[in-house]
Parts: structure tokens; C-alpha cells; sequence
């Protein structure tokens, strides 16, 4: 009888822990549970206080000509994207937004930098994100080579002389960095990694001990061997700390030394592993996405070293 009680007992323990697992999981990979709201809660930035400067911005970033554009994955899913040209520049920046976000939301503010230089700007949906389709988010593991596809778009549309400055902000930071290990085209000059994760693994790592006061264990775990059945990869499969000591592109890195929901740490390490050539800027008081509302001018000026060195 006791011994009966006992495997019952660790039969309840472990399908609580399925349980625990599988709601997560649904909340933080699957398209539509993952909400932006929750995002904007989790990593505690106040975004309230620059919305008076973001929506000046916003007027003169949608005033400007663009269209949409698509192109399809490896695995067959439609990407959508929205393409600003300049005046026919052959500059291009290739952006990736944050966990939850739109292509035409996390770039509204920086346009006017690149625009100001001569840049035209192609601003993408990650998979599972705005207008592409997809059902499961890719976390920078199947986003990095996705990115492979829309640099193949660039470089059919304006050719070998193309000059292409990757950036990402949070997760389409983790995308860039991670894609910086591939054999990535000559048109790419510099990427720019603002706030970006290792890996999906240590990020809900953090997540769950910081926020959540939770043991990953197992619950990472179970996560991960759902995520490799529905979803195709595994939560570790792709490390940008990793993948940049295969880098050969000029990288700068952009953190808040406030961000509580991707941890200055992680910054930190990227950019002792990358092995290309690199630049850092700490923004103090910077919370999470943060940098360049907090201190434009410093944030700007990094912008403006890496691309006199690049271009």
C-alpha cells in the first residue's frame, strides 16, 4: 500500500511538472499566447515616458514611401517585411525586432538615423510575428536563417555592390548574432546587437528564476523536448555565444546595465566570445530595448564608429 502511495505520489509530482511545463511552453513559443502585453510587463521597461518622441517619430517613418515585400524560408513559411527605399540607395539596413513586436514597431524611432545617412531600411516580421506566418517563434535559432533569405532578396535586388548593415534588438539581436556564424554574403558590412540573449535556454533560465521564482528544472527540460517535436529545434541547439566565435563581421554590441529581463551578463559574455572585430557601449540605467531612448547621443555616436569603419 505504501509503496503504491509512493508511485503514486511521484506519478502526481510528474504530471504536475508536465503540466507546469506545457502551459509555459504554450505562453512563451506558440503564436497567439504569447502576448506583447505580457512582454512589456516581464521586461519592466516605461515606455510611456518617450511617447511624445516616438510618435513625432512615427509620423516621419510613415510619411515615407515603402511597400511590402515577402520571401519564403527554407521550411517553406511566407516572410513578410516592409521596405523603405532612399532615394535608390544601394545602403541598406536589415532590422529584426524583439520577442512579440513588429517589424514596424522597434525601428520607428532609429529610422531617421539611418534615413539621415543615406540608408534604406527593410524592417521584418519575424516567423510567428506580425504578417508572417508560422506557429511556433523561432528565438534567433530558425530566425538566423530566415535572415539568410531576406539577404538573398537584397542581394538580387541591388547586387554585388550592396552595402548591408544587419540590426537586431533582443531577440532579433540573438537572430543576428546567431546568423554571424553562417557564411553570411560580402554585401554584409556590420551587425549591431542591441540587448540580444545567448540562447533561449539561459534567457528562460533567467526568466523563471528571476521573475517567476521558479527551478528550471525540469521544466526547461520538458520544454525543450516539446519544442524540438512541434516547433523543430532545440532550446540550446543554436548559442549565439557560440556562434560569434565563428564570426568574421564587425559587431557592435548595445546593453542597459538595468535590463532585468535579458541580464547585462549575457552581453557581456557575446562579446568577449566574438571573435570579429568589435565595439561595446553600456548604457547606464538603461533598462531592457531601452539604450537609445535613454542616451541617443551615445547610442548614435557608437552607430556612426562602427559604419565609418565598415563602409
Amino acid at each position: 500500500m505504501k509503496a503504491r502511495n509512493i508511485i503514486g505520489a511521484f506519478g502526481a509530482a510528474a504530471a504536475a511538472e508536465l503540466g507546469v511545463a506545457a502551459y509555459f511552453y504554450r505562453r512563451t513559443m506558440k503564436r497567439g499566447p504569447a502576448k506583447v502585453g505580457r512582454t512589456i510587463k516581464m521586461a519592466g521597461t516605461d515606455w510611456n515616458q518617450y511617447a511624445d518622441f516616438i510618435g513625432r517619430r512615427k509620423e516621419l517613418f510613415l510619411a515615407r514611401p515603402h511597400k511590402d515585400v515577402w520571401v519564403t524560408a527554407r521550411d517553406g513559411i511566407r516572410l513578410h517585411g516592409t521596405f523603405f527605399p532612399n532615394k535608390g540607395s544601394k545602403r541598406i539596413v536589415l532590422c529584426f525586432h524583439g520577442y512579440t513586436s513588429e517589424g514596424m514597431k522597434d525601428y520607428i524611432a532609429l529610422s531617421e538615423y539611418y534615413f539621415k545617412r543615406g540608408f534604406s531600411m527593410l524592417s521584418v516580421d519575424a516567423r510567428a510575428h506580425g504578417k508572417s506566418e508560422g506557429k511556433y517563434i523561432g528565438f534567433g535559432c530558425l530566425d538566423r536563417l530566415d535572415a539568410l533569405a531576406w539577404l538573398d532578396w537584397i542581394s538580387e535586388s541591388y547586387g554585388e555592390d550592396a552595402k548591408i548593415i544587419m540590426h537586431g534588438t533582443s531577440m532579433g539581436a540573438a537572430t543576428v548574432l546567431m546568423a554571424s556564424g553562417l557564411r553570411l554574403p560580402e554585401q554584409v558590412k556590420g551587425i549591431v546587437a542591441d540587448c540580444g540573449f545567448t540562447s533561449p535556454k539561459e534567457v528562460f533560465t533567467h526568466v523563471l528564476h528571476s521573475m517567476y521564482h521558479m527551478p528550471a528544472f525540469p521544466i526547461i527540460q520538458i520544454a525543450d523536448a516539446m519544442n524540438k517535436k512541434l516547433a523543430g529545434y532545440g532550446m540550446d541547439e543554436c548559442n549565439a555565444a557560440r556562434e560569434v566565435k565563428n564570426s568574421r563581421t564587425p559587431t557592435l554590441f548595445i546593453h542597459g546595465d538595468a535590463d532585468t529581463f535579458v541580464p547585462y551578463a549575457m552581453c557581456e559574455e557575446l562579446y568577449q566570445n566574438c571573435a570579429a572585430k568589435k565595439w561595446k557601449l553600456t548604457v547606464r540605467g538603461a533598462a531592457h530595448a531601452e539604450s537609445y531612448y535613454k542616451d541617443t547621443q551615445a547610442y548614435e555616436k557608437a552607430l556612426d564608429t562602427l559604419l565609418e569603419d565598415v563602409l
